[in-house]
C-alpha cells in the first residue's frame, strides 16, 4: 500500500496544479476570461492586461502557491510515510503539469512561470530566489517577461548543479525534474521566442502594436459616437 502514496501525491499535487488563477480570480473579479484577450495565455501577466493590478497580484501568488505548496507537505509529513526526494520531484513536476495543461479546464494552461518558481522555493528557498533574483534583473534591464523567463528556466537546473554538495545534497531526481521543467518553459515561449528574434515582442509596460491599434480604434469610436450625439 505504501508503494503507491507516490503516486498519490503525484495525482494531488497535478491536480493542484491544475487549479487555473487566472481564470478563477478574474471570475470572482468580475474581469474578462484572460483566455479571452491579450496573449490568451490565463497568467499573471495576461490578467494584468486587464487592467486589474491586484487580480495579476493574486493570480500570480496564488499560481505560485500551488506549486510551493505540494511541495512543502511531501517535506513536511512525507517522511513517515517513505516520500523522499524522488517523490518531491514527482510531486512539483506534476503541479507543474498541472497548470501547463490542466484538466479542469480542457487542457488549456498558462506558461508555468509563476508554479515553477513555488517549486523552486519548496525545494529549497535559495534556489528560489537565485532564480527570481535572475528574472528580476534581465527584466529590469531588458524589459522582456518573456526573456526573463526563459533566462530563469536555463539558469534553475544550472544553479541547483553548481550548489550540489555546496548549499544543498544533489539529488538526481530532483535535478531530471528541474530539467523537464525548464524545457517546457522554453517550449510553451517558442511564440516569444520567435517575436524576440523579428524585434516584435512586446516590452514590460508597453502595450504591443495589436493593443495600441485596438486602443486607437475604439478612441476614434468613441469620438464618432460624441460627435453624433
Amino acid at each position: 500500500m505504501q508503494a503507491y502514496f507516490p503516486l498519490a501525491a503525484a495525482l494531488a499535487a497535478y491536480l493542484i496544479g491544475s487549479l487555473s488563477f487566472a481564470v478563477i480570480v478574474s471570475r470572482v473579479m468580475g474581469l474578462n476570461d484572460p483566455r479571452t484577450f491579450g496573449s490568451k495565455n490565463p497568467g499573471a501577466t495576461n490578467v494584468l492586461r486587464s487592467g486589474s493590478k491586484g487580480a495579476a497580484i493574486a493570480t500570480l501568488l496564488l499560481d505560485a502557491a500551488k506549486g510551493w505548496l505540494p511541495v512543502m507537505l511531501v517535506k513536511w509529513v512525507g517522511q513517515p510515510y517513505g516520500l523522499g526526494e524522488g517523490t518531491v520531484a514527482m510531486v512539483g513536476l506534476a503541479a507543474f503539469l498541472g497548470h501547463l495543461y490542466p484538466v479542469f479546464f480542457k487542457f488549456v494552461g498558462g506558461k508555468g512561470v509563476a508554479t515553477a518558481l513555488g517549486v523552486l522555493l519548496g525545494m529549497s528557498w535559495i534556489l528560489g530566489l537565485a532564480t527570481a533574483a535572475t528574472w528580476v534583473i534581465m527584466a529590469v534591464f531588458f524589459r522582456f517577461s518573456s526573456l526573463a523567463s526563459l533566462t530563469a528556466a536555463v539558469f534553475a537546473p544550472v544553479y541547483y548543479l553548481l550548489g550540489g554538495g555546496v548549499v544543498w545534497f544533489m539529488d538526481k531526481s530532483i535535478m531530471l525534474s528541474l530539467s523537464v521543467m525548464s524545457l517546457f518553459l522554453i517550449y510553451r515561449h517558442a511564440e516569444n521566442i520567435s517575436r524576440l528574434a523579428k524585434g516584435t515582442e512586446s516590452r514590460l509596460g508597453k502595450k504591443s502594436k495589436s493593443e495600441k491599434q485596438k486602443h486607437v480604434h475604439q478612441h476614434d469610436h468613441d469620438h464618432t459616437q460624441k460627435r453624433k450625439h
